[in-house]
């Protein structure tokens, strides 16, 4: 008895420790961003001076556009392009699966690096010229993959007769599709989608590569933030925190409240 208590006291402690190391540096980021001096140690009182410059810096605000519109565009064309190649996928022969599998697994396992380069090289290649559009394209080329990935098992799972069945009782291909098949993988493209969104607006190593023209995201303008004391860093920080939280709160919570209202709705009915 003894011997299992200590057991499921020291799992414990191994937990502890672990979410300690991953979200200590979090909440010290988020606490030294109200600091009143450039101190990145020491916290001599509360201010909102950081923000306020935050707000202030044309270079800084630009390149937040830049990372969100991005990253939006980016998950929106990859979620949809990753789906319908799932989708596809799972109707194929047996040995097209297993090669196209293998084939979308090689830019995951890829290292960035080699990435961005051959990137890089395909778009001089192409005559394009570095900027916004490049760095969209190279964003949605890494993201579609994850997508594929994440939505393929659910694909897989469905029974294979399911939208023949749906046509057989009145529906359009297309409305099997958007009414039957998509509903049934929802949970698979939504992991996808947020993959895709947090791969994208975090990215630097490809973004690096592929932008120019003074297009800069936000992971580019702290890694220029790095060369000197600049605490605006951690206000920036915060926000992308606060706003990273915001939105896997509400993609977890708000099908929860959906189920919960059906659920009451289906009771009184009853």
């Amino acid at each position: 008895m003894l011997v299992r208590r200590i057991a499921s006291l020291s799992k414990g402690l191994y937990v502890l420790l672990c979410f300690a190391f991953f979200y200590t540096p979090i909440f010290v980021t988020m606490i030294f961003s109200f600091n009143s001096s450039k101190s990145l140690t020491k916290f001599t009182g509360f201010s909102l001076r950081w923000y306020t410059q935050l707000i202030e810096n044309s270079e800084i605000m630009s390149a937040v556009w830049v990372s969100v519109s991005v990253a939006a565009l980016a998950t929106a064309i990859s979620t949809v392009l990753g789906t319908i190649t799932a989708i596809g996928l799972s109707k194929s022969r047996k040995i097209i699966k297993e090669w196209l599998t293998n084939i979308n697994n090689i830019p995951i396992m890829n290292p960035e690096i080699v990435t961005a380069i051959g990137l890089m090289l395909l778009f001089s290649a192409m005559k394009f010229e570095k900027g916004y559009l490049t760095m969209l394209l190279a964003h949605i080329s890494f993201c579609t993959p994850y997508v594929i990935t994440s939505v393929y098992p659910k694909v897989r799972g469905l029974d294979v007769n399911i939208a023949n069945a749906a046509m057989d009782l009145g529906a359009t291909p297309f409305q099997a599709l958007t009414k039957v098949i998509v509903p049934m993988i929802k949970p698979g493209i939504t992991a996808g989608m947020l993959l895709a969104f947090t791969m994208s607006f975090d990215d630097f190593v490809i973004s690096y590569f592929v932008s120019g023209n003074g297009v800069m995201n936000i992971s580019m303008i702290v890694y220029n933030m790095t060369k000197r004391t600049n605490p605006t860093i951690n206000a920036l920080s915060t926000i992308v925190i606060v706003v990273i939280f915001v939105a896997v709160l509400v993609v977890n919570v708000i099908p929860k409240l959906k189920n919960k209202k059906g659920r009451k709705i289906n009771e009184k009915n009853i």
